[in-house]
């Protein structure tokens, strides 16, 4: 019976290393420290979100209604997992929002919001 991989300690709650690896048909071990891949790091729920995205090709529409979840709930979870993978939200995605809802209620012209992100890139 094998049972899910652990990637933190039932005690203390820091991460696990791997240390030992052995085959199922010959028996051969290999020990020595391994690095986990950044996805071990997620949750169960987590990966069955990148599961999901990733059978549907990345459509956020067909993900809302595998999981039944609106379009805010999709982009959410998948914030969390990016945030979760170690990556920080860009500060451009950021202010490149923000120039956006600032054309949107007219505080600024569509010339100055171009400025405004190619001063970004």
């Amino acid at each position: 019976m094998s049972y899910p991989m652990l990637t933190t300690c039932p005690v203390c709650n820091e991460a696990l290393t791997i240390t030992k690896l052995q085959c199922t048909h010959c028996h051969t071990t290999i020990e020595n420290e391994f690095q986990l891949s950044k996805l071990a790091s997620l949750s169960q729920e987590q990966l069955y979100f990148v599961e999901t995205f990733l059978k549907c090709r990345g459509n956020i529409k067909e993900v809302e209604k595998e999981l039944g979840i609106s379009y805010p709930t999709v982009r959410a979870k998948l914030n969390d997992i990016v945030e979760g993978l170690g990556y920080t939200k860009q500060k451009s995605q950021e202010s490149e929002s923000k120039v956006i809802s600032m054309l949107e209620a007219g505080e600024i012209t569509p010339d100055e919001a171009i400025k405004m992100l190619k001063k970004d890139l």
